[in-house]
């Protein structure tokens, strides 16, 4: 029996496992949403907004570690989607998106609701697809959720044009799939395993550099196994947090533009930088001739186009992170070489060195009694979820804030824009956890300013019965913009102050969900807890210190040494 396109669309979908999906529905596509309203085995999240459905998505797939799934309409839908697609590229985070299109036959003829969005998304995209053909509907389907799960991961774009859903076809029957020009490396080379262990060997302060390619490859045990085994303090870049313990002694934190003194310290005055996941970003590395410039460096990555993209690397390990750092443990195991306790005296004056550092320059703040320090608000977030929840973020201040005082102890509970910094990114990513992780607390930490461009997705959270809190950080600036003019533009504060603002309880309150309000240090405690017995959509609105900035700060252009403290 030959199936439409679209019921083999759907039949596709489930045969990779996918039983949930957030879109929005047009005409384009307005035969796979009949067919949904048919099938039990797929649940379909209506978002708000075509963005918000590609964010939830991605931070789905990432906290389920899993590919995400967004499906839009035509023109404008697909275009709504590009800003999340873009999020996800840069972040490797393996995504399918489907949009509709226009038929085959109006294509290129400006037909209503037409973009080129193969053309628009080819470079924000690990590859996309036009489907001109019915019969290699599925064939490209199969290929798109290959190609994002694998290698480096990322999203892929298939354009679904509305005949090809509407032709009958016969379902193909499932094939190992072989592509000729993409075969990802995944088994490192034993000549530079062997290279990088004696390396380590050697080294008298070597430091762990860890990026998100530590998540994405599921390698946080065996980094935190190599961690211990030899000594080694790690810092992480933001897209890294959780890939070790960030209660750990041997942790320093985040690295980089806003990363602790002692972290950037020693990445500076490092003999041997162990590179896992991580692509050298300009917020990590400064000015690059001054970042890391008397350390031998190892890269570990399955991208080689990410090898001396940026700094150059001594020991290049194209290969998986988790199988590279199998190898070395495996090394470091059967080496007669390596021991563990000369190993511990060998770098015992590195660690003093980094505890010298810590504590002439701990990360820290002003405490007040009268008015609301964003850091006091993460900490107690910290504490009272024991450090158990999920957490995602919108971008700014209150992102740093985060990377910085809620300290990760394990992959996957953190959800970001990390490469693309999109402000609206952690209130429709928290849908996305919420529903990967039912039974998890999940907050998204945002700014009053970042807050509203998403503030719609309130709808989908109820209609969801999710109980997603949200805990707004309100200093009336567009904060992280409103520091820089302060620093470096002689306070000159040209559209950054909120001058006109909701009342975010009122808003809450609109939608059906819950608002809380804290207005004094006092108020803290009281507000999140009573937000974390609510099994209601919550935001808590917690009035700050208008001005406060977050620190360490690495001024453009300037080594990641020159760095300006509270």
């Amino acid at each position: 029996m030959k199936l439409t396109g679209a019921q083999a669309f759907l039949k596709c979908l489930e045969e990779h496992g996918v039983d949930l999906i957030f879109g929005y529905p047009g005409g384009a596509l307005i035969d796979v949403y009949d067919e949904l309203m048919k099938n039990d085995n797929i649940h379909h999240v209506l978002t708000r907004h075509e963005q918000a459905a590609v964010h939830a998505a991605d931070a789905y797939g990432r906290i389920k570690g899993s590919v995400g799934v967004a499906l839009v309409t035509s023109g404008p839908g697909a275009t709504n989607a590009v800003t999340g697609i873009a999020s996800a590229y840069l972040d490797s985070i393996p995504l399918v998106v489907f949009t509709g299109q226009v038929p085959t036959k109006l294509i290129g003829n400006d037909a209503f609701q037409e973009v080129d969005i193969v053309g628009i998304t080819r470079p924000i995209t690990k590859h996309n697809y036009l489907v001109k053909d019915a019969e290699e509907l599925i064939p490209i389907i199969r290929e798109a959720f290959h190609l994002a799960n694998t290698g480096r991961p990322g999203p892929v774009l298939v354009d679904l044009p509305k005949d090809v859903l509407a032709t009958r076809i016969t379902y193909p029957e499932l094939k190992p799939i072989s592509m000729r020009t993409y075969k990802p490396t995944y088994e490192p080379h034993p000549g530079q395993i062997e290279k990088a262990c004696q390396a380590m060997l050697k080294a008298k302060k070597p430091v762990i550099y860890a990026g998100g390619g530590v998540i994405l490859s599921d390698s946080n045990e065996e980094l935190t196994e190599l961690a211990r085994k030899l000594n080694i303090p790690v810092t992480m870049t933001l897209m890294g947090l959780g890939g070790f313990p960030g209660t750990d002694p041997l942790s320093m934190g985040m690295l980089g533009m806003h990363g602790t003194y002692f972290a950037n310290m020693a990445v500076a005055n490092c003999d041997l930088l162990i590179a896992v996941g991580a692509r050298f970003d300009d917020r990590v590395t400064g000015r690059v001739d001054a970042f890391a410039p008397h350390a031998q460096i190892i890269h570990i990555d399955i991208d080689p186009s990410s090898i001396s993209k940026n700094v150059r690397v001594d020991i290049p390990i194209v290969a998986d992170c988790k199988h590279a750092l199998d190898a070395i443990n495996a090394w470091f195991g059967r080496s007669k070489e390596f021991n563990v306790e000369e190993c511990v005296e060998k770098n015992r004056p590195w660690h003093e060195q980094i505890r010298e550092w810590k504590n002439k320059h701990p990360l820290g703040y002003i405490e007040e009694t009268d008015i609301i320090k964003p850091q006091f608000v993460i900490q107690k977030l910290h504490e009272l979820t024991g450090g158990d929840a999920i957490i995602t973020t919108e971008v700014g201040q209150h992102q740093m804030w985060t990377a910085q005082f809620y300290h990760f102890n394990k992959p996957r509970q953190w959800a970001t824009s990390g490469g693309l910094g999109v402000m609206g990114y952690g209130f429709p990513a928290a849908i996305g956890a919420q529903m990967a992780a039912p039974d998890k607390v999940v907050i998204d930490i945002a700014g009053d300013g970042s807050i509203q461009m998403n503030i719609q997705e309130l709808a989908t959270c109820r209609q969801e019965k999710l109980p997603v809190k949200v805990a707004i950080l309100n200093n009336g600036y567009l904060g992280m913009v409103r520091q820089w003019q302060e620093l470096f533009y002689n306070k000159q504060y040209s559209s950054t102050v909120m001058e006109v603002a909701p009342d975010f309880v009122k808003v809450a309150e609109a939608y059906g969900a819950v608002g809380l309000r804290a207005l004094k240090p006092s108020d803290v405690e009281p507000v999140i807890k009573e937000a974390l017995k609510t099994k209601n959509t919550v935001f808590m609105d917690f009035v700050i210190a208008r001005e406060e900035g977050v620190y360490p700060m690495v001024p453009a252009g300037k080594a990641t040494t020159e760095m300006l403290l509270v």
